[in-house]
């Protein structure tokens, strides 16, 4: 079993501070994602970058629709390097109770400065995608885009608790699906409506998507992942400007995942099984 020492909980929404995951949890998680894995063969590059201890910031981009991709990701973490990853969820998320009993149950929690001091305090490894739910529902021509503008939250967050930041570039969902028509089409103006009525932003309205054929079923694009090397935040740490720090220290963090998303295209374009039918044909008798 996997456990975290005891602490008082102090997380908002009555989310745990300490989490717990037996042999039963494990093998739910490994049940629930085996279709997706089967389905995309994903590949991990860089994960002993994820120090194995101590507080640290695991910052990612947001692929079409967030949340597909990322859930592969936390057990092989858990695999390789021990650790339950503190996922930063989205209000949206958070605000259906029983998803919201799901998503504490296995570590995430609502993604505010408060969870995320308290995490990182802790030493735990807290994962944050600073696009947000804009970065997940793409414009066309947006693929693999970072939408990090004004979004510094992350780093100074980094700084004020000393916690280094490792970068985790992933692909493959972008290439998954086509986007038909995105949020800006008149035609999706009805779910526009909707998403205001929630009281989220118009820029929010999810696009029409198609993977196989007309469904919404992802091709089988295989699914990359991977970690750089940690950033450490001591050289901002004694700026007289945090605002200022924040920002630069947020570039030199873009700058980082940009050059694991080009590794991760690099990886892709020389990979026979990026596809399915690459993947059957390799395991033909040659």
């Amino acid at each position: 079993m996997l456990e975290s020492s005891p602490a008082k909980a102090i997380l908002s929404d009555g989310a745990p501070l300490d989490i717990s995951l037996g042999d039963a949890d494990i093998r739910l998680i490994e049940t629930l994602l085996s279709p997706l894995r089967a389905w995309t063969s994903p590949r991990f590059y860089g994960l002993e970058n994820i120090p194995a201890e101590g507080p640290v910031l695991l910052v990612g981009n947001h692929n079409l629709m967030g949340g597909i991709d990322a859930p592969l990701l936390f057990p092989e973490v858990l695999r390789k390097r021990g650790r339950v990853i503190r996922g930063l969820a989205e209000n949206v998320l958070i605000a259906v109770p029983g998803l919201r009993h799901f998503l504490h149950r296995y570590g995430a929690v609502r993604g505010n400065r408060h969870n995320c001091a308290a995490l990182l305090a802790r030493g735990d490894a807290v994962m944050v995608f600073p696009g947000g739910g804009r970065e997940a529902v793409r414009r066309k021509g947006e693929k693999y885009v970072l939408k990090w503008e004004g979004r510094t939250g992350f780093a100074r967050m980094a700084i004020e608790a000393g916690a280094p930041i490792v970068p985790v570039g992933m692909i493959g969902v972008d290439d998954a699906y086509d986007i038909v028509v995105d949020g800006d089409h008149p035609a999706l103006r009805p779910l526009r409506w909707t998403v205001e009525a929630l009281g989220l932003k118009p820029d929010l309205t999810p696009p029409l998507i198609r993977g196989v054929g007309p469904t919404p079923i992802p091709r089988p694009e295989r699914f990359y992942f991977s970690a750089g090397a940690p950033i450490d935040p001591a050289p901002w740490r004694d700026a007289e400007d945090l605002d200022a720090a924040a920002s630069e220290l947020r570039d030199v963090v873009r700058k980082a995942l940009e050059e694991e998303l080009t590794f991760l295209f690099t990886e892709r374009e020389r990979d026979s099984g990026r596809t399915l039918a690459g993947r059957l044909r390799a395991l033909l008798p040659v």
